[in-house]
């Protein structure tokens, strides 16, 4: 028996993903990222030191990433967020402490507005959000590039971290040489390493 499956294109998956999400209750969100903070903890990583997380647009039904970053301040972990610049398509990176004080950009991405900056090299593992992945580690974002630019510029040795709420895709039609691909991806039922 023949196992046939439609590989889509970055262009496709980001609409059948946005209409998944859109799907998705409040009270499923937050159950769901919940149980994607729990699958972390059990995972290789606690040896590294800094961690980038990604602070959730609530509109587009993002994970909520307050209980990853409850996981890493109970770990004693240092906690990096970044500040997005949308004319050069990069990201700044601060420490995250008890000073760093939020703003919402044009986008509705809580950002720090300033405070102690981290240069990328320091980085060990990123989380990065996604709205699809497959089986081979690519992934498919909101198409911007914020993150391609960065995840080129981490050491070889960082570890990239996608979250899903959703399992991978068998393939991406359309992948790049130059896409960064994931080391791991978590959703609520399992870690995927690649």
């Amino acid at each position: 028996m023949f196992n046939y499956f439609y590989i889509m294109t970055k262009k496709e998956l980001r609409i059948k993903y946005k209409q998944l999400r859109n799907l998705l209750s409040n009270h499923y969100i937050e159950k769901m990222s919940l149980e994607i903070a729990n699958q972390l903890v059990q995972m290789p990583i606690w040896e590294q030191n800094y961690f980038h997380v990604f602070l959730p647009i609530v509109e587009k039904k993002e994970i909520d990433t307050e209980f990853i970053l409850h996981v890493l301040a109970g770990k004693d972990k240092e906690i990096v967020v970044s500040q997005s610049d949308f004319a050069t398509i990069t990201l700044t990176h601060f420490l995250l402490t008890d000073a760093t004080k939020f703003k919402k950009n044009q986008y509705g991405i809580s950002e720090p507005v300033d405070g102690l900056v981290v240069p990328v090299e320091k980085i060990d593992v990123v989380f990065v959000p996604l709205l699809a992945f497959d089986k081979f580690g690519n992934r498919v974002g909101y198409g911007k590039g914020f993150y391609d630019v960065f995840l080129s510029e981490c050491r070889p040795d960082t570890l990239k971290i996608g979250l899903s709420f959703f399992e991978p895709e068998e393939a991406i039609e359309d992948v790049f040489e130059q896409d960064v691909t994931l080391d791991y991806c978590i959703t609520p039922n399992r870690v995927y390493e690649f």
